[in-house]
């Protein structure tokens, strides 16, 4: 049984109008040994062999991706790394004579990841929701969405970088939704905001 709550969200159309959207109500994290129990339970593989074999493929896959490779994982899905300019640096311009970047300016800033679509259905197959029985706490609602992405962007104008607690402070909002509303701006063009590494490393910072 998995629950779920109704959050509210920015409207991307910018209608003005209150928008809530579902969202599973993640109450743990399974991690790899757990996961490589649960495989070693089913299959009969050994626990310590998983492991070592799924960090080994870690290894491999920054090795593929590392010389400009996709990596595509059948049944998962497809991992694509992802170049930015390092903290600091200017976007080049464009036209013979203007400046160019070097390699030294440029990193692997993220890795993008599509899901393959036989997962998710695997997931549907097996996922029973039921709405969650507690209340979601409501963020604050003294700024609208488009004042914090405003208060975001000049928030950049001075800092390299701008984490999620950083934005939480700026706005108001709590955790989650505000997590979840930069990853709404950053998916956005006009948006003035990028982002920068992965996982919990990953920060945003200003669209070049």
């Amino acid at each position: 049984m998995a629950y779920y709550v109704m959050e509210e969200m920015p409207d991307i159309h910018k209608t003005g109008e209150r928008v809530l959207y579902p969202r599973f109500a993640m109450i743990d994290q399974v991690s790899t040994e757990q996961l490589a129990r649960n495989v070693s339970e089913s299959s009969g593989f050994n626990v310590g062999d998983i492991i070592g074999i799924v960090k080994q493929l870690a290894i491999e896959m920054s090795h593929q991706m590392a010389e400009g490779r996709s990596v595509k994982l059948d049944d998962i899905g497809t991992f694509t790394p992802a170049l930015m300019l390092r903290t600091g640096k200017e976007r080049e311009e464009a036209g013979e004579k203007a400046k160019h970047r070097n390699a030294q300016s440029i990193v692997v800033g993220k890795v993008n990841f599509r899901v393959d679509m036989s997962l998710v259905y695997r997931i549907n197959g097996r996922c029973l929701l039921e709405r969650a029985p507690w209340k979601t706490r409501r963020s604050s609602q003294k700024y609208a969405p488009e004042q914090r992405l405003a208060l975001a962007v000049k928030y950049l104008e001075s800092h390299s970088f701008l984490t999620v607690s950083e934005y939480q402070q700026l706005t108001g909002l709590l955790r989650t939704t505000a997590t979840n509303e930069l990853k709404e701006w950053a998916a956005l063009p006009d948006s003035g905001i990028d982002t920068a590494g992965r996982g919990a490393h990953r920060v945003y910072v200003k669209k070049g």
